[in-house]
């Protein structure tokens, strides 16, 4: 059968930009190469009545637009807001607890220091300033000096306004936008369990350290979250991650669109630098007009359509990409919940609604689990972060018992001794061990581990170096330079093939705001209109 469109990939971006290409009347067809849907944004049954989200944990991002015109809660979309938002937990006293609650932070907050307590709610305010004057650059492709279009006015009108607003702040913004997450939190705060507690949104999924040039970027694309309207607060998907693909693959299949499970892709198929249709690992080719890939660059460029296709220049800027992953992922089966030394007690509390730090919770000890893991090392006290998902959704576990999800940093994807086969449970012991520290007993609560290290990353979701952004997200990749400067407006040296994946604007986390995008050009392109 023949497909205006293929989409390569049926992760949350794919789906999007399916579903949105239906709706306009094109013909499409989106390949997934697993047995289930959401490539990284998947719940999987991996032990029997234990259902977790195996890549992807928690849900913020995810564009307003986006929910309300594909009528996402009206297919199965449910959000259950986490607040309070993150747990900090520490060896000795009750640690940090943090919420929309903002006199009950600013309490928690004063118990390590009354300057802070007070500084805490302009901070928050300032963070909000900026991440509302960034957003507007979210929705649209980027607009690229090099090549403005009439189009790119209203994005460019908008993102000064929202500089204008911001008015005598504008440079302490773009000094937090542009440098080290540390220096910055340094100034603003003198305790290190709220400084620490602030670096990991600066952190997560990038290899960087607090004192990495463009880390306060990477904060502000995660405080950017919302769910309901209210900023900053995060929340879990009903059902698990893959719930909120399914909502999107029926957006599509409603729209027309086929979903097809277990339909590796082995190549583009490329005729008169025009893509043609795919090839399947099974031999079959299937005929398209357009194809749009899901994969990340280097995944697309280098592995479906082979470099012999690819312009010199283009091929070495793709070969240039950093795909570097300082994460792992751990899913676990528990048969009781954690019971923290400073706030005791076996009945779920508001400490374990949202992500709660443990190991690595102070700036100095995140410098040196970067520094280890730069130097192929894996670190004594890692980064980490424990989610239980089946406190809110008790559909995910049996009765009494829970499953939680461990995102661990900074591990590097090649080791300097030995290989991950002879690393990786022991280095899961010690991660237990750091929960151990703060919930004693905690180890012997679990009854079943999923243990998913870098190159684990990469070759159960297709995700190059294991890296869960489709590469850095620095300075220098971001906006009109994503994936590369001259080609962020998701189109490809290759006629016909389009890219719609975390590697093109506005980058990774579960936002779909890369998929509606890309769809919104490959419209254009065919002289139609999104719906």
């Amino acid at each position: 059968m023949h497909s205006d469109a293929i989409v390569i990939g049926a992760g949350h971006n794919g789906l999007t930009t399916a579903a949105y290409l239906a709706r306009a009347g094109v013909r499409t067809t989106v390949l997934e190469r697993r047995h289930v849907l959401g490539g990284a944004c998947v719940t999987e049954e991996l032990w029997p009545g234990y259902r977790v989200s195996r890549a992807a944990y928690v849900a913020g991002l995810l564009r307003p637009d986006l929910i309300r015109e594909l009528d996402l809660k009206a297919k199965g979309l449910e959000l259950l807001r986490r607040d309070p938002a993150s747990f900090t937990a520490l060896p000795e006293g009750p640690g940090l607890l943090l919420g929309s609650d903002r006199a009950a932070s600013c309490a928690e907050i004063g118990r390590f220091s009354e300057r802070d307590a007070r500084r805490y709610p302009e901070y928050e305010a300032f963070v909000d300033r900026v991440a509302r004057a960034l957003e507007s650059l979210l929705d649209v492709p980027p607009p690229d000096p090099a090549r403005l279009y009439a189009r790119d006015l209203v994005p460019l009108l908008r993102a000064a306004a929202g500089g204008l607003r911001l008015r005598a702040e504008l440079p302490e913004a773009l000094s937090f936008l542009l440098g080290p997450a540390r220096p910055t939190l340094e100034a603003w705060f003198e305790s290190e369990p709220l400084r620490g507690t602030l670096a990991t949104d600066a952190l997560i999924g990038a290899w960087a350290a607090p004192s990495t040039p463009g880390t306060g970027y990477v904060l502000f694309h995660h405080v950017m979250g919302e769910t309901g309207g209210a900023r900053g607060v995060w929340a879990y998907v009903k059902g698990g991650m893959g719930a909120l693909s399914g909502a999107l693959a029926r957006a599509a299949e409603e729209a027309g669109a086929r979903v097809c499970l277990e339909k590796p892709v082995r190549s583009i198929r490329v005729e008169e630098n025009r893509a043609r249709g795919v090839e399947l690992e099974d031999g079959s080719v299937l005929e398209a007009d357009l194809v749009i890939s899901n994969a990340d660059p280097h995944r697309t460029f280098l592995g479906l359509v082979g470099e012999e296709r690819l312009p010199e220049e283009f091929a070495a800027r793709v070969h240039a990409l950093d795909f570097r992953s300082p994460a792992m992922k751990i899913n676990l089966a528990l048969d009781a919940l954690p019971q923290f030394r400073g706030r005791p007690g076996a009945e779920a509390g508001p400490h374990h609604r949202g992500t709660i730090h443990i190991g690595a919770t102070g700036l100095d000890e995140l410098e040196t689990s970067h520094e280890a893991a730069c130097n192929g090392a894996l670190p004594e006290r890692p980064m980490v972060e424990l989610t239980l998902p089946s406190v809110l959704d008790p559909t995910l576990a049996p009765q009494g018992h829970h499953v939680a999800s461990m995102f661990i940093q900074h591990v590097p994807y090649a080791l300097r001794e030995g290989s991950w086969d002879d690393h990786r449970d022991a280095f899961a012991d010690r991660v237990m061990a750091c929960v151990d520290e703060v919930a004693p007993g905690f180890s012997s609560s679990v009854l079943q581990r999923d243990v998913l290290a870098p190159p684990d990353l990469e070759s159960v979701f297709g995700l190059t170096g294991g890296n869960l952004f489709h590469g850095a997200m620095s300075l220098d990749r971001l906006l009109f330079m994503r994936p590369f400067p001259g080609w962020s407006r998701y189109r490809t040296p290759i006629q016909g093939l389009y890219l719609c994946g975390a590697g093109t604007h506005p980058g990774g986390g579960v936002m779909g705001a890369c998929g509606r995008n890309a769809a919104g050009e490959i419209l254009r392109d065919l002289g139609k209109k999104r719906r």
